[in-house]
């Protein structure tokens, strides 16, 4: 199938963003949402990132306004649906709202038009279920920001078309993104399925260890390879998102993650992160600065916690055959900025070692730290 006309529905900061790359990689764009209000907000975000590129010679003049033109807004739906091949649905992440744009999709859309969520965490075979289509439905997950962010995650659904997985690849491929392909429709995919428990894990070693923030991001940014502290990521990526997130993953799968209070303690008291403020750090709302880190911190804290529990939950991605290691490395790199390439640091800590860190969290804390099998075939 040649996708030439895509909508992006939402248009929000993904949306907007997922529209800006599509038209950049020169296809025709609808963007759509229910409000005239967001959409011209998104339009000026749009131009003002495309003026941003002009001013660093990246882009001339005449193709920005190329690009800004090819993208067209509108709040008709009918409008937005009748001549696409692909439609990049970016609302809220609530499943109930999902199934309700889902359903009127259905009633707009040409039965060839292949219908792809941005979802981070919500199941695709269910979304697929709410169509007659269920063998061209598909993830694409972009990364926040989606102009800069280089990893794309697809998901294929249970029923999907083989052949939509090879169309949606080569288009990602076009928009001069990285794609891997999340082999199995598991909470979290790829990147939260490491992302997101490591979060609580490290809230977990500062309540069991009484170790800072501070000690805590220095430890996984010197020792790791992290390009941020977990806190400083989380607050960047942003705690509703988080909490949401760990809500939609242990519902699927109770064991996914040892909940911590402190992500749901922030969330009910609006300390969202950089975007409200204040979330684990304090932050400016005039001027974004980095969290101090330093390696004399780092050596005040044993982190080997943490990344035995990202190394246990990637050893259960290749053991359930949602991916391999040469995809779940890219994935950490360009997902989530790690320079160290996480079995290279499994080595270096010892995988033995890291198997007698997870029984005896096994023991204390439950059946999230059970060693996957895996662990032990490749000592």
């Amino acid at each position: 199938m040649t996708i030439k006309n895509v909508t992006v529905l939402g248009s929000g900061i993904m949306g907007h963003g997922i529209a800006q790359i599509v038209s950049m990689s020169g296809y025709n764009v609808i963007l759509r949402d229910i409000d005239q209000k967001l959409l011209d907000k998104a339009m000026n975000n749009i131009k003002w990132s495309l003026d941003k590129l002009v001013s660093k010679n990246k882009l001339t003049r005449q193709k920005c306004e190329e690009i800004y033109n090819r993208i067209k807004p509108t709040i008709n739906l009918v409008d937005a649906t009748k001549k696409c091949d692909l439609i990049i649905e970016a609302v809220p992440e609530i499943m109930t709202l999902k199934k309700i744009v889902y359903t009127e999709l259905e009633k707009t859309a040409g039965v060839n038009v292949i219908f792809a969520s941005n979802t981070s965490t919500l199941p695709i075979t269910e979304i697929s279920e709410i169509t007659k289509r269920p063998d061209k439905v598909i993830g694409i997950h972009f990364f926040n920001p989606p102009q800069l962010m280089k990893l794309v995650e697809i998901i294929p659904g249970q029923k999907i078309d083989v052949a939509i997985v090879e169309t949606v690849k080569n288009f990602v491929h076009s928009l001069n993104k990285d794609p891997i392909v999340c082999r199995k429709d598991v909470p979290g995919f790829i990147v939260n399925r490491l992302f997101i428990p490591m979060i609580h894990e490290a809230c977990h070693v500062k309540e069991r260890h009484k170790n800072s923030l501070l000690e805590i991001d220095s430890a996984v940014k010197f020792k790791f390879g992290f390009p941020m502290g977990i806190f400083e990521l989380a607050d960047f990526t942003g705690l509703d998102v988080i909490h949401k997130a760990t809500v939609e993953m242990q519902s699927r799968d109770k064991n996914i993650i040892n909940k911590n209070h402190q992500i749901e303690d922030l969330f009910q008291q609006n300390k969202l992160g950089r975007k409200t403020g204040k979330g684990f750090y304090q932050y400016d709302h005039e001027k974004y600065t980095r969290i101090n880190l330093a390696e004399e911190l780092a050596e005040k804290c044993d982190a080997i916690q943490i990344i035995a529990n990202i190394i246990n939950n990637v050893a259960w991605l290749i053991s359930n055959n949602v991916s391999d290691i040469d995809e779940i490395e890219k994935a950490a790199k360009l997902g989530l900025g790690i320079k160290i390439p996480i079995f290279e640091t499994a080595r270096k800590y010892g995988l033995q070692n890291i198997i007698n860190i997870l029984n005896e969290m096994y023991k204390k804390y439950g059946d999230t730290y059970k060693p996957d099998k895996l662990l032990y075939e490749l000592v």
